[in-house]
Parts: structure tokens; sequence; C-alpha cells
């Protein structure tokens, strides 16, 4: 077969379009996030100008310092880490033996489960708000904790088993069964075979669960009262007062709250390539 050499590969008008089309679209999706993290480093009379300062001119940690010098910075950043991660590992446990059951085994009502999955996933969370919070007050639970992550589980959990149930299909049967005539218990090939090849699921539904748990507000809003439990998101609305938003601190502390976000999917991002890897058999 003729190769075209990589160098000498003519660049054809679709490949401009296609290029063009990415590029707009990485410009459209990017520039609200530089625009927040420059918004962060300007002055006030930068931010307020009438006339747009792309670049922050004389950059300044100054909106960083107010923002976490604020009271209940750190009680904020505590609770929303202890929330998530509770959400993320319980969810995650929940939805992978979900998976693996409504993948591997028949039984009675295994379609109408996986209808109310998809049913439950258009019901929005906002919705569900007010409800939510009278059964909670009326059991003597909200402004707890606890609470709160069963929603959040609830809410990421029917999307989590959906996901997990395709990636769970896609690894045949037979690898566990050779692995049990092998000498592996059934426990041992579950752990061994079926829980490394799912391995890129498992990362992709965290990292949802993640992000997910982390942004959300109105939930988090409803049911923590006091401010020693609110959440990040929450702490971020009393930037807004009764003259207007404080635009320097909010757009700092905003920044400071999408940084444990892009952490986290830096670090499983390595464990997406790994768990691609992981079933590889050698030769």
């Amino acid at each position: 077969m003729n190769r075209v050499p990589f160098g000498r590969r003519q660049i054809s008008t679709a490949d401009v379009i296609y290029n063009g089309v990415g590029i707009a679209v990485l410009v459209v999706m990017g520039f609200p996030v530089y625009w927040m993290v420059a918004t962060a480093f300007k002055r006030g009379r930068d931010i307020l100008s009438l006339v747009p300062v792309w670049f922050p001119i004389a950059p300044s940690l100054a909106n960083f310092q107010d923002a976490i010098g604020r009271p209940y910075f750190v009680s904020s950043v505590a609770t929303s880490i202890e929330v998530v991660a509770t959400t993320v590992v319980a969810s995650l446990a929940l939805a992978f033996l979900a998976s693996v059951a409504v993948a591997r085994f028949l039984f009675r009502g295994r379609r109408l489960f996986l209808f109310l999955v998809i049913v439950v996933q258009m019901i929005p969370l906002n919705a569900l708000v007010i409800p939510i919070y009278l059964q909670f007050n009326a059991a003597g639970l909200t402004d707890q904790l606890p609470p709160l992550v069963l929603v959040y589980m609830a809410y990421v959990l029917p999307f989590m088993v959906w996901t997990l149930r395709g990636f769970v299909a896609t690894v045949p049967v037979d690898l566990e069964e050779a692995a049990m005539i092998d000498g592996c218990s059934r426990i041992g090939a579950f752990v061994r075979i079926l829980l490394p090849l799912v391995a890129p699921g498992l990362v992709a539904t965290s990292i949802y669960a993640f992000i997910q748990a982390w942004n959300e507000y109105i939930t988090a809003y409803i049911l923590l009262s006091s401010p020693e439990h609110q959440t990040l998101t929450v702490w971020l609305a009393g930037f807004t007062t009764n003259h207007g938003p404080a635009w320097g601190p909010l757009m700092a502390g905003a920044t400071l709250t999408s940084i444990p976000v892009v952490i986290f999917f830096m670090i499983v991002q390595r464990q997406v390539i790994t768990g691609l890897t992981a079933g590889g058999v050698k030769g």
C-alpha cells in the first residue's frame, strides 16, 4: 500500500474546515475560564472599566488574599471534600455492583430497572429540592452532611449504573470462566479479570460524580443552613451583597474552587491509560 509521507501530506479543504471548527469550539469553551482567571488577577478599576481589559496589566494577588481571608473558607473546603469524597466512593461501589448484576445476570424486572434508570435521569434535581427538604426537615435531618450525600448519590447513581453496565457488558464472560478453570475463585476472577478491564469506566464515572457533587449549589444551599456546614459553592454566593457582586474576590474564589476538579482529573487521567492496558495479555 502506498503511504504518503507525513511531511508531504497535502492539506485538503475539509481538513482546514475541521481544524477551524475545532479551534472555534476550543476558543468558545475556553474563553469563560480564561476570563475568570484573568479577572482574578486584575485590579478593581480594570475589572469595572467600560473598555474591556483583555490581559491583567499589573497582576495582583489581592483578590485571592481577600477571598481566602473571608470567613468559613477553610471549613467550606473541608465540607466540600468530605461530601464529594464520600459521594464518589460510595456511589462508585454501589454502581459497580449494580452494573455487574444488570450486565451478568438475567432476572425478572431487569429491563424495567434499566428503563427506570433512564427515566430517573430525565428528572432535574432542582425540581425535587423542595420535596426533599420537606422530608428531611420532618425527620430532623436538615443541616447535616449525610442527607446531602444521600441526595447526591441518588442523583449520580442512575447515570453511573447505566455507563458502567456498558463497560461490564463489553468484557466477555469467557475470560472470567477461563480464569476460574485455571484455579481462580469467582471473587478472584472478578478482581483480577473484570475489575482491571472495567477500570476506564470506573474512572469516567468517578469524574462525573466528582464534578456533579463538587459544583452542585441548590441542594446544598437548601439543606445546609449553618455557615459552618456550607460547601464551597454556597460560600461563593456570599460574595454577592446588596451593593452588587465583588467581582475580583468572586473570580478568585471561583478559580480556587475549580482547582480541585482540575487536580482530580489530572490524577485519574493516568489511571485511564493504565486501565486500558491492564487487561493486555503477554505473548
